[in-house]
C-alpha cells in the first residue's frame, strides 16, 4: 500500500483509537451519529494494507427473535464500504448504491467480521463488494458504490426572494 494511502487512513480528525479490550488498537471514526448509535463498529489496516472491520454482537442489534437485526448487518456494511474506501476517497463521499443478501443469522456474543475489496476507482466513483462472516461461517454479501463529494460553500441569499434557491445549502456527506 503507498504511503498517500495509508497517510490518509491513520489521519482522520475524527478517528478514535480503542484503548482497552478485544478491539485495543482497533479505529474507528465518530462523524457518523447513526453508525456510532449502533455500533461501535471498528476497523484496522492489517500488514499487507488490507482493511478489516468487526464487530461484537450486542442485545442492541438483535431482533425480535433474537438474530442480528438485517439493518444492523447492512449498516455494518456500509461502514466496511467506507473503511476500505477512507484511503482513496480522502474527504467525503456518499453511498449511492447498495446492494445485499442475507446467507445466515447471528446470535449475541458472537463476533462479526468484515472484509471487502475495490472492484474499481474511478476519478468520482468507487466500487466494491464484500463479505460478513462469524468465524469461517459467511453471513451477508454486499456491494455497494462510493461517490466522491466536494464540499461547496453555501451561496449568499437572494435579495429578491429573502432565501438561497432550493438545493444550494452545499455538499452531501
Amino acid at each position: 500500500m503507498d504511503d498517500l494511502a495509508k497517510n490518509a487512513f491513520l489521519n482522520r480528525p475524527d478517528l478514535h483509537v480503542g484503548t482497552e479490550g478485544e478491539f485495543s488498537g482497533w479505529r474507528t471514526w465518530n462523524r457518523d451519529n447513526f453508525e456510532t448509535n449502533n455500533g461501535p463498529f471498528w476497523h484496522r489496516m492489517e500488514d499487507d494494507g488490507r482493511i478489516h472491520c468487526a464487530f461484537r454482537v450486542e442485545k442492541k442489534h438483535l431482533n425480535g427473535t433474537g438474530n442480528v437485526h438485517g439493518g444492523a448487518f447492512m449498516t455494518f456494511a456500509d461502514y466496511c464500504l467506507f473503511a476500505v474506501a477512507s484511503p482513496i476517497l480522502q474527504g467525503p463521499g456518499v453511498t449511492v448504491s447498495f446492494a445485499c443478501e442475507f446467507l445466515d443469522a447471528a446470535r449475541a456474543g458472537e463476533l462479526i467480521e468484515g472484509t471487502c475489496e475495490i472492484m474499481r476507482a474511478g476519478g468520482s466513483m468507487t466500487f466494491l463488494r464484500g463479505l460478513l462472516k462469524s468465524g469461517e461461517r459467511p453471513l451477508f454479501t454486499f456491494s455497494g458504490t462510493i461517490k466522491r463529494v466536494k464540499r461547496r460553500t453555501p451561496r449568499a441569499a437572494s435579495d429578491d426572494a429573502g432565501q438561497a434557491p432550493p438545493g444550494s445549502e452545499g455538499g452531501v456527506g
